[in-house]
């Protein structure tokens, strides 16, 4: 990704330009009053006489002229980004939002641009590649398996390209510019916008709409948006080399065997299952979905049993935001922070809440937050350090208050926001309370006797683990959900997107107003919500 931006180039450099940076220049951007949506998880192929995404995109239209943007959290296209399939899978579904959109099929998914912008960041779709021997084989029979609508997997001879395809439809990649003289008539050009920490880019809609970078940040009637790649934070902690540590090890692998088994028996019954059928197309549409569930907790169990203390993290993205809030705080024309990323840290969606990725991403997160929060002592008074925080990656609509967590990310509002098109999911079964276990250390003098006998056979982290007892606390709360409920014929498929109303003053008031239509025995039906006021 930093080479297709030029990461630090010279001809940037000399010019004290900010990668990072963008004026998104609309001619309304100084307005304290303004609304945007926000959609996610969307990147998905129609089904069988019914498109979610595009049910969604006809939802949004009404509210197109009143809204500056549009937030993505992620996950543009399913199932790996492969840029084959950005004309059906999202030029096709948001073709009014695209200048010349009137002719999607003439758009070529690198020469985007956005009449309402569509601001996005990467979800671990549109990272995701595929071996050499599936493209193959998948691209090789791609045209047979349209002709008879036969197991169109959505991968074709392409991966993303390490998030290649999005980064031509979104980002300014300047590796494009080849000689540099080009280079620098480019940057003279759209690098225009000046802010605090100099040059940046002009995100002009209707003509120039792209962003700089995988991360970036822009201030827009008042308030700063951050946008994160939580791809490059996510990897689980390393299992610790105790008997606690070896015993959850060996339980990852069994559940890795188990739903390794459950992952052949629905190939089994998609097999025979028969697309021409309106019933087997319906149940193969929910086969697919339970089979990239699979592929998602797999990849979560893989992430665990690999990882270690060696692995990278993306420490300099995460100082990136570290510095920017800081310098935010102490700019008195910023009256608010929204984040917006694809992992969320708080969530109940049953698939997701207690992913090992979900737990990294919040302490990394926390860790940045109490950073600040101890450079910036009393100044934020009794506000957090956020105002709101968007998510994506898990199929549903939520939204979600952290408690007093006693860290810096105590009483945020979070929303996820990634029912707009991929399949929904359940809710768990466990309620509408959060809880996380927190290590508490145990005085040494209260040690058990017959444990101290033993503690020379103890290794210095198994000894570690003794002296300490866990606690769980209630970190945060669940408000609203809306997610696949019922069974089988009285199942009901919520897909979604919010709208949000930003309020003059200083703190700002957002008003969420959320957005669903359902599909219920094949026929739409839209929910009414009620709005409501962070």
């Amino acid at each position: 990704m930093k080479e297709r931006v030029r990461w630090q180039h010279p001809s940037i450099m000399e010019r004290s330009i900010d990668q990072t940076c963008m004026v998104l220049d609309d001619g309304k951007q100084d307005n304290p009053d303004f609304s945007f949506m926000v959609i996610g998880d969307s990147g998905t192929k129609p089904h069988h006489n019914f498109h979610p995404q595009r049910k969604v995109a006809e939802m949004m239209l009404p509210h197109q002229n009143e809204c500056s943007f549009v937030l993505h959290t992620g996950d543009v296209i399913y199932v790996v980004g492969s840029h084959e399939y950005y004309p059906q899978n999202f030029i096709e579904p948001y073709r009014e939002f695209l200048e010349g959109g009137e002719s999607p099929k003439q758009i070529a998914f690198d020469r985007i641009t956005f009449k309402t912008p569509i601001l996005p960041v990467l979800g671990n779709h549109d990272y995701y590649d595929v071996p050499l021997i599936s493209r193959l084989v998948s691209g090789s029979t791609l045209m047979l398996r349209r002709l008879f609508k036969y197991k169109d997997i959505e991968i074709g001879w392409h991966g993303s390209g390490g998030g290649n395809a999005y980064a031509r439809a979104f980002i300014d990649c300047l590796d494009v510019q080849k000689s540099p003289q080009m280079l620098g008539e480019h940057l003279d050009t759209f690098y225009s916008a000046k802010t605090d920490t100099g040059r940046c880019l002009r995100y002009e809609p209707g003509f120039f709409t792209r962003v700089p970078n995988r991360y970036y940040t822009f201030r827009y009637g008042g308030i700063d948006f951050f946008a994160l790649d939580s791809d490059t934070f996510n990897l689980p902690f390393a299992i610790p080399a105790t008997r606690e540590g070896e015993s959850n090890r060996r339980e990852l692998e069994k559940n890795r065997r188990a739903i390794e088994v459950e992952e052949i028996q629905i190939l089994d019954a998609r097999a025979k299952l028969n697309p021409e059928n309106a019933g087997d197309a319906e149940q193969l549409d929910a086969l697919n979905a339970k089979l990239n569930q699979i592929d998602e907790i797999k990849i979560d169990i893989e992430k665990q049993l690999a990882a270690s203390a060696t692995h990278l993290i993306d420490w300099e993205q995460l100082d990136w935001l570290k510095q920017r809030l800081i310098e935010s705080w102490h700019t008195k024309e910023v009256r608010g922070r929204v984040l917006y990323f694809h992992h969320p840290p708080y969530v109940t969606e049953a698939s997701k809440w207690h992913q090992a990725q979900t737990l990294a991403v919040r302490h990394r997160l926390r860790e940045v937050f109490d950073s600040v929060a101890q450079t910036l002592g009393s100044r934020s008074g009794e506000r957090p350090i956020v105002d709101l925080i968007f998510n994506g990656h898990a199929h549903c609509l939520e939204y979600l208050r952290t408690t007093d967590t006693g860290h810096a990310d105590s009483h945020i509002n979070c929303i996820v926001s990634g029912g707009s098109g991929h399949r929904p999911r359940r809710q768990r079964q466990e309620g509408n309370e959060l809880m996380e276990r927190f290590v508490i250390p145990v005085d040494d003098n209260n040690f058990p006797q017959n444990t101290l006998r033993d503690r020379q056979n103890l290794t210095t982290s198994m000894y570690r683990s003794v002296l300490s007892q866990q606690v769980s606390r209630k970190v945060a709360d669940s408000y609203l959900f809306v997610g696949r409920n019922g069974y089988d014929f009285l199942k009901k498929l919520p897909y979604s997107f919010v709208r949000i109303d930003v309020k003059a003053g200083n703190p700002p008031k957002f008003m969420v107003r959320p957005f669903v239509t359902e599909r219920y025995q094949g026929e739409w039906f839209d929910i009414p919500m009620k709005p409501f006021e962070l």
